[in-house]
């Protein structure tokens, strides 16, 4: 696993056909092993074989030690980020959120652990602990309650040997030169209106950084001219091997040259002649997540984990401060299924980062021309901007760059989401301070797309870490080119080989973005605590939790600051109380009478954005069900179990749904209301 490469080199093809044939063979052999010895257990043991990842299994038999990913049962809500405004109060909450349940969960799975003597990490940004045993332990573990899978942690994918690097001595006196890839995009223009990534922080996830590379040293957040602090500014996940730089370094190092070269291109100028960098007044974190080009799940995790809330050199977890998180990161890597790496895994790590208002930018991989090649964590996920790559200076897409849509975790998702300059990348190298190399791949394209983020959010603060705007307004102003390739029809964009087309940084800046809505939740205030049920703005409505008068709060927020705008109920029974009330981004609309077990839709009419763009009519439904705590649809025997399981606690994110009665407080009143609403459903 690591750095994804143009070259492919391997078996001539009949030893490989041989080569697949036989893994094919082996591993249909242990399903089949592993389908009888399923059925020769009982239930809960059969139960807890369907937890353990293939992987796993193949690679503790015989004795043999593994290193495992092990999942607990109990993850952290996250929905109530949504309802917050700034990326501060975002990163708090997220991280704040997730390491309470860590703390909450994990004690009994860890004295377990250490009464065994069994080598573990703790994690929180997924409720997860790394673990390595063998297979009685594995099968320990997988019938323990509290655990809901174990997947492997292989090391994969390691990267080839990269292009000779081109030494390019440094010319502070030279003409400026501006790469090519980097005139394509219109960065140049943008630069010439004064944006330049002043105020973003880029985090390089790669093989590692050359800080003090010429056209590097300038840009780190640790660097303030005089003296360097690398303490919440770089973080090295890797803890054996790391070759060249050995493991746990404590300041930025690069063992493979790939991480300087990305974060090049994302953020680079030796204020000379090597103008390599798409944002030049960005400035830069990094945490190495490869060891020489190998990843693991636990390595991203650990990256993933530092970059939500960054803490000292030599510190702990604990120690993080998410008030110095990056605002982007770009990710030139990839975690394949087909090696053992589970398509979940680093989900919810993703996740979490996006709910903190973090844009994770992630390379598409180098498995084109054919179509579904999107096919591996993290480019596959939704929560991600998927790039592309161009052949620089056309419109025409690079050859080996990935094509969706994603198969691999049954969505048909369309992927990737957009493209940008992607072969003979010049950029900064990790084997001198003044050396630069030409690079092609996806991974050359993906910093490109991190580095005009930083230009947009620098120009037009108000989009500066939301998300879904900001990959609005890109997809909007990309150039769009038109493709069939691998979807089905006429040509149309979006596409399948393209995304959206190529990025316009320029148009991106210049236009006034469209007003959109980016999400919706149903809000109720719980004593002096405000918790809320997000609403799917298309498809199958989610479910809501009215209280028992049907009283509760609709919280819209927008792509920019909203300032008037009405609400009705067109679907269903209820009314809306009072005038909508507006704060920034956000609008609120108050329902009351909300009668039980049906779908009630509210439809919004004529918002206005300060900048004057309006939203067309829109409408967000939800299904109204006092008492069905756990959103099935249907206020069953399950609902009682956990409102009974929190009678006493104190009312948080992850269980307000319990407090039925919306007084601040986990009763047996709650629990006799759940009781009497048994057997209701929504239509």
């Amino acid at each position: 696993m690591g750095k994804i490469s143009l070259t492919k080199v391997g078996p001539p093809r009949r030893i490989l056909c041989l080569l697949l044939l036989a893994t094919a063979l082996a591993l249909a052999l242990g399903a089949v092993a592993s389908s009888r010895a399923v059925s020769r257990t009982n239930p809960e043991q059969a139960a807890a074989l369907r937890k353990i990842a293939p992987w796993v299994t193949e690679h503790t038999a015989n004795g043999k030690q593994a290193e495992m990913m092990v999942i607990l049962a109990d993850q952290a809500d996250l929905s109530g980020a949504a309802l917050l405004q700034t990326k501060k109060e975002k990163g708090r909450f997220v991280r704040d959120t997730l390491w309470k349940k860590s703390q909450e969960t994990q004690g009994p799975l860890l004295k377990w652990l250490a009464d065994r003597n069994l080598e573990h990490r703790a994690f929180y940004i997924v409720n997860a602990v790394w673990v390595k045993g063998s297979e009685q332990d594995v099968m320990a573990l997988a019938l323990r309650a509290d655990v809901a899978r174990v997947e492997g942690n292989p090391q994969v994918r390691a990267i080839p040997d990269l292009p000779k690097a081109i030494d390019a001595p440094a010319q502070p006196n030279a003409p400026a030169t501006i790469e090519p890839g980097i005139t394509y995009t219109h960065a140049p223009s943008v630069w010439a209106e004064g944006f330049f990534g002043q105020g973003i922080v880029v985090g390089g996830a790669d093989t590692g950084i050359r800080w003090t590379h010429n056209a590097i040293k300038s840009h780190y957040r640790g660097w303030d001219g005089v003296t360097a602090t690398h303490d919440f500014n770089w973080h090295d996940s890797i803890h054996s091997g790391g070759g060249t730089c050995g493991p746990n370094t404590t300041a930025p190092c690069d063992d493979s040259g790939h991480g300087t070269h990305t974060i090049g291109t994302a953020i680079g100028d030796d204020g000379g002649s090597n103008q390599i960098g798409m944002a030049p007044q960005a400035k830069f974190i990094g945490c190495r997540n490869m060891n020489v080009g190998n990843g693991t799940p636990a390595s991203y995790t650990e990256c993933f984990e530092w970059f939500l809330a960054p803490y000292p050199v030599g510190g702990t977890p604990a120690q993080g401060d998410p008030d110095k998180a990056p605002d982007i990161t770009t990710n030139s890597w990839t975690c394949p299924s087909s090696e053992g790496c589970s398509p979940t895994t680093l989900q919810a790590g993703v996740e979490a980062q996006r709910a903190a208002g973090i844009m994770m930018v992630v390379a598409a991989a180098n498995s084109g021309p054919s179509c579904s090649t999107i096919s591996d964590p993290p480019a596959i996920y939704d929560a991600v901007y998927s790039v592309g790559a161009l052949n620089t200076n056309t419109d025409t897409i690079a050859s080996f760059s990935s094509r969706g849509p994603v198969l691999s975790d049954g969505s048909m998702r369309l992927k990737p989401d957009i493209s940008a300059p992607g072969t003979n990348t010049r950029s900064a190298y990790n084997t001198s301070d003044n050396t630069y190399a030409f690079l092609s791949g996806t991974s050359m394209a993906t910093p490109h797309i991190a580095g005009a983020i930083a230009l947009l959010w620098s120009a037009h603060t108000e989009l500066r870490n939301d998300v879904t705007a900001s990959e609005a307004v890109l997809n909007s102003t990309a150039v769009h080119i038109l493709s069939n390739s691998c979807d089905s029809g006429v040509p149309t964009t979006p596409n399948n080989t393209f995304g959206n087309g190529r990025v316009d940084i320029l148009a991106a800046v210049d236009t006034t973005a469209a007003l959109s809505l980016t999400s919706a939740a149903s809000v109720k205030t719980h004593g002096a605590q405000a918790f809320g049920v997000n609403l799917p703005l298309s498809g199958e409505p989610g479910v809501e939790c009215r209280d028992a008068r049907g009283r509760h709060a609709l919280v819209f927020t927008f792509s920019d600051k909203v300032v008037s705008g009405t609400a009705a109920v067109t679907g269903g029974t209820g009314q809306i109380t009072g005038s909508p009330n507006f704060s920034g981004n956000t609008m609120t609309v108050n329902l009351s009478n909300v009668s039980d077990a049906q779908k009630i839709t509210v439809t919004l009419m004529s918002v206005t954005s300060s900048s004057a763009a309006v939203l067309p009519d829109t409408s967000v439904s939800m299904n109204a069900l006092a008492g069905d705590v756990d959103g099935s649809k249907v206020v069953d025997r399950s609902d009682v179990s956990l409102t009974k399981g929190q009678v006493g606690m104190a009312v948080t994110g992850s269980n307000f749904r319990e407090d039925v009665r919306v007084d601040g407080s986990i009763t047996s009143k709650d629990v006799t209301i759940v009781k009497g609403d048994q057997g209701h459903s929504v239509p």
